[in-house]
């Protein structure tokens, strides 16, 4: 297999490729740190994961929007979406991806905390009272969006394997491998 920088109308470029699959380990390392914040809160566990899922949800937040920035770049030249349904499955995770992030940048700035990912200064913090216009929306829908995103994460792997067994359906899969 050749290398690929960009997409085509047959399969994602190596750029894609990476940013999606990346991604994905990253997700799967955030909703490990929730369900154990909830199924094991105050455990050794709990105290490890749940100390990272800030940082990691910086670093997604970053690759969300070089993902989003390179999507724009290849719009015309990507594989074509297989249903109307396939195309607003994407637009939504691409929604949920930026906003579940943004929202708790949100809560992060309202609450005067400082914030530096990785030792990186993103956030100096503040004193005085805490900004709730930022923190109720930022509280009330980072969780819930998050909790969508992986329940809209399991249908696309779900239809992922739909699409690959189902008699005339197109095999979707190959073009995210970079299989030929």
């Amino acid at each position: 297999m050749r290398f690929q920088f960009t997409d085509t109308p047959e399969r994602y470029g190596s750029v894609s490729r990476f940013l999606h699959w990346s991604m994905a380990l990253l997700l799967i390392w955030q909703l490990a740190t929730a369900v154990a914040r909830i199924l094991v809160k105050d455990s050794a566990l709990d105290e490890f994961l749940w100390g990272t899922h800030r940082p990691v949800g910086a670093l997604l937040m970053t690759l969300v929007l070089i993902r989003i920035a390179w999507a724009l770049t290849n719009r015309r030249q990507r594989p074509a979406a297989v249903s109307l349904m396939a195309r607003l499955g994407h637009v939504g995770l691409y929604a949920l991806l930026f906003f579940v992030p943004a929202f708790a940048l949100l809560r992060q700035y309202g609450s005067g905390r400082a914030f530096s990912p990785f030792g990186i200064p993103l956030m100096p913090g503040f004193e005085g009272e805490r900004i709730e216009w930022m923190l109720i929306p930022a509280n009330l829908f980072h969780s819930w969006f998050g909790w969508l995103l992986f329940a809209l994460i399991a249908g696309h792997i779900v239809m992922v394997f739909v699409h690959r067994h189902r008699a005339g359906d197109t095999d979707v899969l190959p073009r995210m491998l970079g299989r030929r």
